[in-house]
């Protein structure tokens, strides 16, 4: 180890520098290992299989064994960099700039990793080198950016069987739109995705009397569906929506009437609704339609997550108050935006998101100020302090 553990921005560097492009760990892990084992922390190497989809290495590593348990949850794994070409500096090379840290990964979400491990340290370091109370983790995966299956889901079965609990987290997605201390996620709206497949029968358009055509059948579904006002938004969550996707058929010439014709959609719900109640009115809506036009078709449904929302009390309490404390803002609590990993977390302990501005994530150029992770890390340090403190 060439750097500075409880300096946040030669922790980032140094991660960034780490090529783990989704499903590789790249060395990430291994260099957080290499920091953590030192300090006390007990690590496990935890790669998961699945049929179909690749090995994922994963890190779980734990100090203390008593309560409370406060578990930091975060992904070493990143996206490609893309056109290497077009980005100001190399993208793995984790070169400061005009007081901007580039790189892939510095927000999305290795900066945040390296801010919570160098508060841990710092925190560690004013206690002698050991917790004073209670316990802390690490839950690191190298499959968020992938399918997201094995990873943090399979983590968390793996502590269920060792009685392992948790008692809060922290998940340290770049959750500020424009400034830090903006906005903390206290929950995420449930996603639903579906396939609607609409049979037919092939034939010449010049002769549609001898085919039937699945396209505006499967058009007055759609229509049915993306033009219904699904709610008003709840008092935590905005408003409901189902947004089409995809619409293909099986061929490409314009004078051929499809066998059959095909719609993905994705469907964001509150928490006025569940999985189940969402399924319900989607295939109904859809039977409705379908009989308006006498059109025969399956549908077929998937799941990434749930609706969730983590109440105030504290968890969320705690981080508010270090966050107004660093930055002055206090911070909205807020439950918009896509997925994380916090969905598979909730089911276990209450869960927040906090990290870096989001505003280059998964592009070109992907930065961060080093004046932000220096404070992300105060943060951190305040947090972990205080929930300690009150827990």
């Amino acid at each position: 180890m060439t750097f500075d553990p409880t300096d946040a921005v030669q922790f980032t560097q140094a991660l960034i520098r780490c090529e783990s492009v989704t499903p590789h760990e790249g060395g990430a892990l291994t260099l957080m290992q290499n920091v953590l084992e030192p300090a006390g922390f007990q690590c496990h190497r935890l790669v998961f299989t699945e049929p179909g989809t690749p090995d994922v290495d994963n890190l779980y590593a734990r100090l203390g064994q008593g309560r409370p348990h406060l578990s930091f949850a975060g992904h070493t794994d990143v996206v490609p960099a893309g056109d290497e070409k077009a980005w100001t500096l190399p993208p793995f090379a984790g070169e400061v700039r005009d007081g901007m840290l580039y790189g892939r990964g510095a927000v999305d979400m290795k900066g945040c990793i390296a801010a919570f491990a160098a508060a841990v340290m710092r925190y560690l370091h004013r206690h002698g080198g050991s917790l004073p109370r209670g316990s802390l983790s690490f839950l690191i995966t190298g499959d968020e950016e992938g399918p997201s299956i094995n990873g943090t889901a399979k983590i968390l079965s793996w502590l269920k069987d060792r009685d392992e609990t948790i008692d809060a987290c922290l998940v340290g997605e770049p959750s500020n739109p424009k400034a830090l201390g903006d906005e903390i996620k206290i929950g995420r709206r449930g996603s639903l995705n579906a396939e609607i497949i609409v049979k037919g029968k092939q034939g010449h358009a010049a002769y549609p009397q001898l085919a039937d055509n699945p396209v505006p059948k499967l058009a007055r579904i759609i229509d049915r569906l993306a033009s219904h006002k699904l709610d008003d938004g709840t008092g935590n969550f905005e408003p409901s929506n189902l947004q089409v996707t995809v619409i293909s058929v099986p061929n490409t010439a314009s004078n051929v009437i499809p066998a059959f014709a095909t719609a993905k959609f994705n469907v964001r719900y509150n928490d006025a609704w569940t999985r189940q109640k969402m399924e319900t009115w989607v295939r109904q809506t859809a039977i409705a339609a379908a009989a308006e036009v006498g059109a025969r078709f399956d549908i077929t449904f998937a799941s990434t997550g749930d609706v969730f929302l983590t109440k105030p009390g504290t968890l969320v309490d705690t981080l508010k108050t270090a966050v107004k404390s660093v930055t002055g803002r206090a911070p909205a609590l807020t439950t918009g935006g896509g997925t994380s990993d916090a969905r598979f977390i909730k089911d276990h302990c209450p869960v927040v998101e906090f990290g870096l501005v989001n505003a280059t994530i998964h592009q070109v150029d992907e930065q961060t100020s080093v004046k932000d992770l220096e404070d992300l890390t105060e943060i951190y340090d305040r947090f972990i302090s205080n929930f300690f403190a009150s827990a």
